[in-house]
C-alpha cells in the first residue's frame, strides 16, 4: 500500500528529538521525526461585529504586563498554591536511563499490542554513518522475527511507552499509552438481552461481502474538500455551494428488511444488478444442528441410486451374453459350410 508520507520525504523534516536506541549492548544514534502531518483547516477567532482578530495575550499576574515567549518557563504548582520553578536543566538531569535513550525492553508478536494503546507515530532516522550498520541489523532482525520491539523513552516532560516496527526500509516508533491509561469498556454494551437469528447473520454476511474491500489510499477527507470550496466561494464573493439533501433515516422496525435493502443499495452503488436478495445458506456451525429428515432423505436417495446401478449392471451383462451367443452360432455355421465344401471337392 502506498503512503502519503514516505520515509524519504520525512527525512527532510526537522528532527524533534536526538538520542540513541539501546539494543542490549548495542547503541544506535538516531533522530526522531514526525511520521504524520495534519491537513485539517484551522480557523482564527474573530469579533463577529467588525471581524477584528481576537488574540490571547500572555500576561504576568504580578507585574500585570504582557511578556514575550523568551521570558516564559515551566513551574509546578504545589498543593498550597506555591509555584516551584522547573528549568530545562532540571529535566535534563532526571535520574532516568530513557532521558536520551529509547531503551528496548522486550520483543513480542505485533498482535499482542492493543490498537487502543496506539498513539503518535514517528520515524527513526539513523544518526550518521556509524549508525548505518546497527540500524540495519535491528531492522532486519525485526523483519525476520515478525515481532515488534517494546521500548521506553522520555519525550516532552514524561517517560513514555513505545513500539518499534519496520515500515519499508525505515524503523518507525509508535507511542503507546500505558496499560492503566486505557479505560475498560464496562457498561457500554447493551444491557438488554438480544437474540440474533442465523438468517440475520447470513444477511449481514451478504452485506459485508457486497461492500467488499477497499484500497485505503482511495479514501480522502471530503469534509476538508467541502470546507475549502466554501472558503473559496466566500473569498470570491459568491454564494457557498448548497449542501445535498440528507437521506431521511427512520427507526429500524424490521431488521431483516433493513439488511435486505442495504444489500440491494450496495449492489446498485457498485453497478451490479440488484434483483432479489438471495439469502445465503446457513453456515454449518454449532448454532444449527442438522435435521433428522435430511439424513433419511439422503439415505433413501442413496438406496435408489444403488438399485439403479445394479439394474444397469444386469442389463449390461445380458447384452454381453446375447452378443456372445450370436458370435458362437455364426462361427458354427461358417465351420459347417467349410466341411461341406471339402467333401464335394473330394
Amino acid at each position: 500500500m502506498k503512503r502519503c508520507n514516505t520515509p524519504e520525504r520525512v527525512l527532510l523534516v526537522r528532527s524533534i528529538w536526538n538520542g540513541a536506541i539501546s539494543f542490549g549492548l548495542v547503541s544506535i544514534p538516531i533522530k526522531l521525526v514526525n511520521a504524520t502531518e495534519s491537513h485539517s483547516i484551522s480557523f482564527r477567532q474573530i469579533h463577529t461585529e467588525d471581524g477584528g482578530r481576537v488574540r490571547y495575550r500572555k500576561v504576568c499576574e504580578l507585574e500585570d504586563r504582557e511578556i514575550s515567549q523568551a521570558e516564559i518557563g515551566k513551574g509546578y504548582e504545589d498543593a498550597d498554591g506555591t509555584i516551584i520553578p522547573i528549568t530545562d536543566e532540571d529535566l535534563a538531569h532526571l535520574p532516568l536511563p530513557t532521558t536520551k535513550t529509547i531503551e528496548i525492553v522486550a520483543f513480542v508478536p505485533g498482535d499482542r499490542i492493543d490498537p487502543l494503546q496506539m498513539d503518535a507515530a514517528y520515524y527513526l532516522q539513523a544518526g550518521g554513518a556509524p549508525a548505518a550498520k546497527p540500524y540495519t541489523l535491528l531492522r532486519e532482525a525485526l523483519k525476520r522475527s515478525n515481532k515488534v520491539a517494546i521500548a521506553k523513552f522520555a519525550l516532552r516532560g514524561r517517560e513514555r511507552l513505545g513500539m518499534l516496527r519496520v515500515v519499508e526500509d525505515a524503523i518507525a516508533l509508535h507511542g503507546l499509552l500505558w496499560p492503566d491509561e486505557v479505560r475498560a469498556p464496562e457498561g457500554l454494551a447493551p444491557d438488554t438481552k438480544v437474540t440474533v437469528s442465523d438468517k440475520e447473520l447470513d444477511l449481514a454476511d451478504a452485506l459485508m461481502d457486497t461492500l467488499g474491500e477497499i484500497d485505503l489510499d482511495e479514501l480522502h477527507d471530503e469534509y476538508r474538500e467541502a470546507l475549502e470550496e466554501v472558503v473559496a466561494a466566500k473569498a470570491a464573493g459568491e454564494a457557498p455551494p448548497e449542501a445535498p439533501e440528507r437521506a431521511k433515516g427512520g427507526k429500524v422496525l424490521d431488521l431483516m428488511a433493513a439488511l435486505e435493502k442495504s444489500v440491494r443499495d450496495a449492489k446498485e452503488s457498485r453497478g451490479e444488478e440488484s434483483g432479489e436478495v438471495t439469502r445465503l445458506p446457513q453456515r454449518k456451525s454449532a448454532r444449527a444442528a442438522p435435521k433428522q429428515t435430511g439424513g433419511k432423505k439422503s439415505t433413501s436417495a442413496t438406496k435408489k441410486t444403488a438399485a439403479a446401478k445394479k439394474t444397469t449392471a444386469k442389463s449390461s451383462q445380458g447384452t454381453k451374453k446375447t452378443a456372445s451367443a450370436k458370435k458362437a452360432t455364426s462361427a458354427k455355421k461358417t465351420a459347417a459350410k467349410k466341411t461341406t465344401a471339402r467333401k464335394r471337392t473330394a
